[in-house]
């Protein structure tokens, strides 16, 4: 698969079944987002959760009540196809993984589309950085911590951040070019001793791969949008769909637009 697709035929390789993995380092300039799918009566706590949540949450796209489609986002967009892979929720519980969710469809729903990290990755790979996990062609490692949300109505839970190691410099240079991207997570919520958010194995991140850090090397973590993902598993709604991590929708949103310079 070509990494020269524009977003649109990224979406149509997704959507006949010809991509079906992360979608890391692809359409290099353009908008990422994770998606959470909900019924009608949750949506609007969940859309509190989101303005309580920023960093984790941060909120870029919402469908109208039972519509698939969201033109602003990307021309014939249709959350029921255009990711690579979903996973639907049942009682706060993952019971499936797949392709489509055109059979699940329902009019009562909603979707939610919130900022990425692999956004800013390619902000970070134009100023020189090396990101591991693009470099090795793996899933950015993502692990669950123990900062917690500010809670909403029915949801609440501790954020999930990703992690992506660098040199003392390249950190602080990482941060810096991270910071213009409130919209896709902006700066690091930590970056040291994994442990003192409550990561006792870096080597085993709990979504997503492991990557090498390097010796010397210091391991930064952002907010990741897998966060929503466990403050479902609390909330237990009877019915939810997300991304399955690190399968991401690609929209047709320059990544520049989001940038504060």
């Amino acid at each position: 698969m070509s990494f020269g697709l524009s977003p649109l035929e990224f979406r149509e390789s997704i959507r006949s079944g010809k991509h079906t993995g992360n979608t890391s380092g692809y359409c290099p300039g353009y908008v990422q987002g994770n998606v959470v799918i909900l019924p009608r009566d949750w949506a609007s706590e969940f859309l509190q959760f989101c303005q309580f949540n920023p960093k984790p949450c941060p909120l870029v796209g919402m469908s109208d009540v039972g519509n698939p489609l969201l033109p602003t986002l990307g021309a014939g967009l249709d959350i029921r196809t255009d990711l690579p892979r979903y996973r639907l929720f049942n009682d706060g519980l993952v019971t499936e993984e797949l392709p489509d969710i055109t059979d699940y469809w329902r009019d009562d729903l909603v979707t939610f589309v919130l900022g990425c990290s692999f956004s800013f990755e390619e902000a970070l790979t134009a100023d020189g950085l090396e990101v591991r996990n693009v470099i090795e062609g793996v899933n950015v490692p993502m692990y669950r911590t123990n900062i917690p949300c500010r809670s909403a109505g029915r949801f609440s839970g501790n954020m999930v951040v990703s992690m992506r190691p660098f040199l003392a410099a390249d950190a602080i240079r990482a941060i810096q070019i991270s910071t213009r991207f409130p919209s896709v997570h902006g700066a690091p919520v930590h970056f040291g001793d994994p442990s003192l958010i409550g990561v006792e194995d870096i080597n085993s991140p709990n979504f997503g791969d492991s990557v090498t850090i390097e010796e010397g090397e210091i391991p930064v973590f952002w907010a990741c949008g897998v966060t929503p993902q466990v403050a479902l598993e609390q909330a237990k709604p009877p019915f939810c769909i997300t991304h399955s991590p690190g399968c991401m929708l690609m929209t047709d949103i320059p990544n520049s637009q989001l940038a504060i310079f």
